[in-house]
């Protein structure tokens, strides 16, 4: 079992940048796939991208490519998701999830794990 909090959310204006954090407790980080999805109100969980366990594989959705970048730390137990060139289209709240199988994924339903998620805003 692995516990996920989510941090780094707020408002933005069109343009600007954040950086997200989410910190796991329990199990080794190290053992997990991660990924980040997002919701916006009166829309499904939508897929942003995704880490494999070593960090050396990542993969983005085409929305966020090359805005977005998931990295993590695993020294930290700690996955980020570096959001630049923020648009109004990216307000959602944005959750963090682990996954004990597989490299990494681009379905909700991989994972096995979830934050409590965390809002981001931007205006325009």
């Amino acid at each position: 079992q692995v516990q996920l909090v989510e941090s780094g959310g707020g408002l933005v204006h069109a343009g600007g940048s954040l950086r997200l954090s989410c910190a796991a407790s329990g199990r080794a980080f190290s053992n997990y796939a991660m990924g980040w999805f997002r919701q916006a109100p009166g829309k499904e969980r939508e897929f942003v991208a995704s880490i494999s366990r070593s960090g050396g594989s990542t993969y983005d959705a085409h929305s966020v490519k090359g805005r977005f970048t998931i990295s993590r730390d695993n020294a930290k137990s700690t996955a980020y998701l570096q959001m630049n060139n923020l648009k109004p289209e990216d307000t959602a709240v944005y959750y963090c999830a682990a996954r004990r199988t597989g490299v990494y994924g681009t379905s909700s339903g991989l994972y096995d794990y979830w934050g409590q998620g965390t809002q981001v805003t931007v205006s325009s």
